[in-house]
């Protein structure tokens, strides 16, 4: 009895250890530790370090401390307030023209950085401010910083996009250009959200004072600073989607680039280098090890048979390949919202990947949608990662219930986002079909 529910009790042997602190790298490779110890012997440690080994031994694997040190120094550099300088001139005489700026604003920022944390703080510091100074309701002010600032998630180059490649096996230039549909698609909900509001309620989100509206010269002028972080975008991901480049080589070149912009700028100093790689070496450190242990978590379970009960669950479901895939996303947002995204990439990926293309969905489909819901996760209560990266940057008097409710409505828009590409998944298709197409 305890050999057929021993895939069930490896999943309630966690929740113990997250709740007692324990970094969830850690608790995967202990609970794998010890069930695969007490029900096959010592032997059975050989199979964990190979399938850790595997695991870590992928070198697409290199793409990500590229990323990230791109991201780090992009944002160190201060790429972050030069791009909302401009969008600021030039959407401020719009209503609601701040929160839209916040918006496109972190778009971009997905596009040069991936990293989640240095959008939504870096538009927290600067863009929150202004948006409370012009009168705009607070909790579409947060809302507009929380929602830009996560679309890191999505567009890439996106690390869980990596990960979610190296897991699976899909295409991560398909991914990839998939990711920028949906991104584009969830940015314009957001601002369409936001523009419609402003014209209903005026005051909800107000133009700028025609005073403190840039001039067409100022304007102009503003655009400079969007022209290397641009071109940073078309090279690094141009070189992905049309097959010039590997994921690695292009994050390679990404990184020598933000170092160049950098010194364009004449911005970069050997502090910012320096930690820049220390926290690069920091974060790479934290995914290596939760790859290890997630590895070593999902070799134990697919080895007591978790996989084969987990499909014929799904394979019996009432409701056929629909509700399959309505109880696959709520299990996605549900681990979202406690376990960090590259964790249930790694944990939740390898068991509902195959039992979705089994009932007939695309696999590069599945690899979006699954990336779209983890989004929406960083954002939901209580336990969302962007709601506290938020609170830690926010003005005084900023609370987090207030911050809860202010997430409600980017919720409703993602929910119709998945909604919408469940009923037409050209949506986020049609690019990478187009690609392949060349």
């Amino acid at each position: 009895m305890f050999g057929e529910l021993a895939p069930l009790f490896m999943f309630f042997a966690l929740f113990p250890l997250l709740i007692a602190g324990v970094p969830i790298a850690f608790a995967l490779a202990a609970v794998a530790i010890v069930f695969s110890y007490f029900l096959w012997g010592e032997g059975a440690l050989n199979v964990l370090v190979s399938a850790s080994w595997g695991t870590m031994n992928n070198f697409v694997i290199i793409a990500v401390p590229l990323f990230i040190f791109m991201a780090y120094i992009l944002q160190k550099i201060n790429v972050v307030e030069d791009l909302y300088d401009a969008f600021y001139k030039w959407s401020g005489p719009l209503k609601g023209g701040l929160a839209i700026a916040t918006i496109l604003v972190g778009a971009i920022l997905g596009a040069v950085s991936g990293v989640v944390a240095a959008g939504v703080i870096g538009l927290g510091l600067i863009g929150l401010p202004q948006m409370f100074k012009h009168g705009y309701n607070r909790k579409l002010a947060m809302g507009s910083v929380l929602g830009g600032g996560t679309l890191g998630q999505l567009i890439p180059p996106s690390t869980n996009m990596i990960l979610y490649g190296a897991v699976t096996g899909v295409s991560i230039g398909g991914l990839f250009a998939g990711g920028i549909s949906a991104g584009v698609f969830l940015a314009s909900l957001y601002i369409i959200y936001i523009f419609i509001r402003g014209l209903i309620e005026p005051s909800f989100a107000p133009a700028l004072p025609v005073e403190e509206r840039a001039t067409w010269l100022e304007k102009l002028y503003a655009l400079k600073t969007v022209f290397f972080p641009g071109l940073l975008i078309i090279v690094v991901l141009g070189s992905i989607l049309l097959g010039v480049a590997s994921p690695t080589e292009a994050a390679a070149f990404g990184a020598a680039s933000a170092l160049a912009i950098g010194v364009a700028n004449r911005r970069l100093t050997w502090e910012i280098v320096y930690s820049s790689c220390y926290e690069t070496l920091s974060v790479t450190a934290m995914v290596g090890w939760m790859m290890i242990g997630a590895s070593a978590f999902g070799s134990v379970f697919s080895g007591l048979g978790g996989n084969a009960m987990v499909a014929d669950f799904a394979m019996n479901m009432p409701g056929g390949a629909t509700m399959v895939f309505v109880v696959a996303a709520l299990f996605i947002f549900l681990l979202g919202m406690f376990l960090e995204p590259g964790a249930v990439i790694f944990l939740a990926v390898p068991i509902i990947a195959p039992i979705l293309s089994q009932m007939g969905f695309d696999p590069l489909w599945v690899g979006l949608v699954v990336n779209v819901i983890l989004q929406s996760a960083y954002i939901s209560p209580p336990f969302g990662f962007s709601l506290f990266y938020l609170k830690g940057c926010a003005p005084e008097g900023v609370d987090m219930v207030e911050i809860y409710k202010s997430s409600i409505p980017l919720l409703i828009l993602q929910a119709v986002c998945v909604i919408m590409i469940f009923i037409f998944p050209e949506i986020i298709l049609w690019l990478p079909q187009k690609l392949l197409s060349l």
